[in-house]
């Protein structure tokens, strides 16, 4: 009896036995329910589980269709390179949207399976590139690191970095400054002194990139730096960029830059030096043609078992007008409802509005609301010039439209510019810098 009161008894064991037994019930529910939630997804849509689709903001879609030519461009870059031969920095250029992000980063993966050392930076502006650069050959070279003989030159090479990133100017303000005191680039080494630290970028950045592709040279590979968002960079260090690959193309040394940007990105590097034209091989791209569109849409479906009717894919090339992200934004809403392979052009006309309203929210919307009402009124003014398509316009026309001088229009369209909603195509024109961007404005109200 006392065991039995010890124990709690009979009532207490059996409290102890419900909670297992509530689990077991509740697992046996879900194991139940599990098969019945996977018929109801199959009986309405071609499985969403298992979509390819990813239109995403630089995420690589299940087939880079299209970009065959500069991928191949890229490779001959690296051989030229790894075999000693002069070869010059690559910048790819094109519209929002079009997969520069995405082919920026298989060119890194393709410098990296070369074992090469890489590092990326995201340019913006108004921020110096000292630090970030600093950061992104600081990973370059401990990808190289394990294969150098002699630790001392890893050691060395670290220490001229470190005294490069430290060496801009300190911002204004004592707590600005201990700020800047406090700021370590992750560099267990002492900083050196007389090498890369003179603050003045031109100088310390060419003095930056020999050694690093002097360390390059040691172990037989090369370094690749990638900037995205290169039109950003500030005026003064877009120079500085450009002297330091001039300083290497001249010396041959194993180090590249390839940068991506906006179609004005070419007019940016020009204006900073007037040798950049031929410092650069220059890569645009733009929209798929309709071979390459369909690839992107019919390789990474067929892989799932799923295909698409000639019908259908004249309609989703109308729709995405072969734009990479709008095809994969039109082709994942349109996988999710369809209910069977094939997938047909009634599938597009039921998922087409809801694929243009996640377009108007998160690809146009998000845009259009970083703007002032000034620059809204402007960008409209533009959408309304060029009903035809995404074709510049002229500013003068746009002032024109609004009333207004050109001259009281320059802080909106300056605004505009920086912001990244709109480029100078040239002197006197500006077009989106976002395809469709024109046609989104003109469905908004006034």
């Amino acid at each position: 009896m006392m065991a039995t009161v010890a124990a709690g008894g009979p009532d207490a064991a059996a409290r102890r036995r419900e909670p297992r037994a509530h689990a077991t019930r509740r697992t046996s529910f879900y194991a139940n329910l599990r098969p019945q939630l996977y018929r109801l997804i199959e009986s309405e849509t071609v499985d969403p589980v298992r979509n390819p689709y990813a239109p995403g903001a630089g995420q690589r879609p299940p087939e880079l269709a299209g970009r065959d030519r500069e991928l191949q461009q890229f490779e001959v870059v690296l051989e030229r390179v790894a075999r000693d031969r002069p070869e010059r920095s690559m910048i790819i250029t094109g519209l929002r949207g079009v997969g520069k992000t995405v082919l920026l980063n298989a060119f890194r993966s393709m410098a990296i399976q070369r074992l090469w050392g890489t590092g990326k930076i995201e340019a913006r502006p108004d921020q110096s590139i000292r630090r970030p650069v600093a950061s992104a050959l600081h990973m370059a070279v401990r990808e190289l690191a394990p294969r150098h003989r002699a630790p001392d030159r890893i050691e060395g090479f670290l220490g001229v970095l470190k005294a490069f990133a430290q060496a801009g100017e300190e911002p204004s303000g004592g707590r600005a400054k201990a700020r800047a005191h406090r700021w370590q680039p992750g560099i267990d080494v002492p900083a050196s002194r007389g090498r890369a630290d003179s603050g003045d970028l031109e100088i310390d950045l060419t003095e930056l990139f020999v050694d690093a592709a002097s360390v390059a040279t040691d172990v037989g590979a090369g370094i690749a730096l990638f900037v995205d968002e290169m039109q950003d960079i500030p005026a003064d260090d877009v120079s500085a960029l450009c002297a330091a690959c001039h300083e290497l193309s001249q010396t041959g040394g194993p180090l590249i830059v390839v940068g991506a940007g906006l179609p004005h990105l070419p007019a940016v590097l020009s204006a900073s030096k007037s040798y950049s034209e031929r410092l650069f091989r220059y890569a645009r791209i733009d929209r798929l043609d309709r071979d390459s569109a369909d690839v992107a849409l019919l390789a990474p479906a067929e892989r799932e078992e799923v295909t698409f009717t000639k019908d259908a894919l004249d309609a989703l090339y109308g729709a995405a007008d072969g734009y990479p992200y709008f095809v994969q934004a039109y082709a994942k809403v349109v996988w999710d409802v369809a209910p069977d392979t094939p997938i047909t052009v009634d599938d597009i006309k039921v998922a087409a509005p809801e694929a243009e309203s996640e377009l108007a929210v998160g690809f146009f919307g998000s845009r259009y609301e970083r703007a002032t009402p000034a620059e809204r009124d402007y960008m409209r003014a533009m959408a309304m010039l060029g009903e035809e398509g995404d074709a510049p316009v002229a500013t003068s026309s746009v002032a024109d439209e609004l009333g207004r001088k050109p001259s009281s229009l320059s802080p909106a369209r300056d605004g505009l510019i920086k912001k990244g909603l709109i480029y100078s195509a040239e002197r006197g024109l500006v077009a989106f810098t976002v395809p469709h961007f024109g046609k989104f404005l003109r469905a908004q109200p006034a």
